[in-house]
């Protein structure tokens, strides 16, 4: 099932990002919800929230050594629960995802782009963003319920 999430979320990821690169590039944005949600074009040569501005050569190292890592503890410790497998699995996907755009165009395509009119813009993110996003929500859970359990 990993295997699966971490396929499909590259495809997902890959798919939007050259649809983004090849529509919204040309300053084609597409307004979903008025003032609140679109798709927008941008070429993100950091990190999360534009930090470490083209630092590309230590990104791509430090997310190599972030999927070294986890695949290691995988295959390592052999993990049970679902719970953490699957959001290793979404982190995987996400940070391949956006390693591919650091590889291939040194930036990372970034295009939903969340706002409230013109007060407040959230940084704009793609699909990879939301799979490790999601995939650190998970592990976050994990590790609740295992402090709680006390395991």
């Amino acid at each position: 099932m990993e295997f699966i999430i971490i396929i499909l979320g590259i495809i997902l990821d890959r798919i939007t990002k050259i649809w983004a690169l090849k529509y919204l590039a040309l300053g084609n944005n597409v307004i979903i919800i008025p003032n609140f949600f679109a798709f927008s074009y941008l070429e993100n040569r950091g990190a999360a929230f534009g930090i470490l501005q083209n630092k590309l050569l230590f990104l791509v190292v430090i997310t190599l050594i972030v999927l070294i890592g986890i695949v290691y503890y995988i295959l390592k410790y052999k993990p049970t629960s679902n719970l953490l497998r699957i959001g290793l699995a979404f982190v995987i996907s996400g940070a391949i995802g956006n390693l591919i755009d650091r590889v291939m165009y040194g930036f990372v395509v970034d295009f939903i782009l969340l706002h409230y009119k013109n007060v407040y813009y959230f940084p704009t993110f793609n699909i990879a963003d939301m799979l490790v996003s999601l995939g650190a929500l998970l592990l976050a859970i994990y590790l609740i319920k295992e402090e709680i359990h006390g395991k």
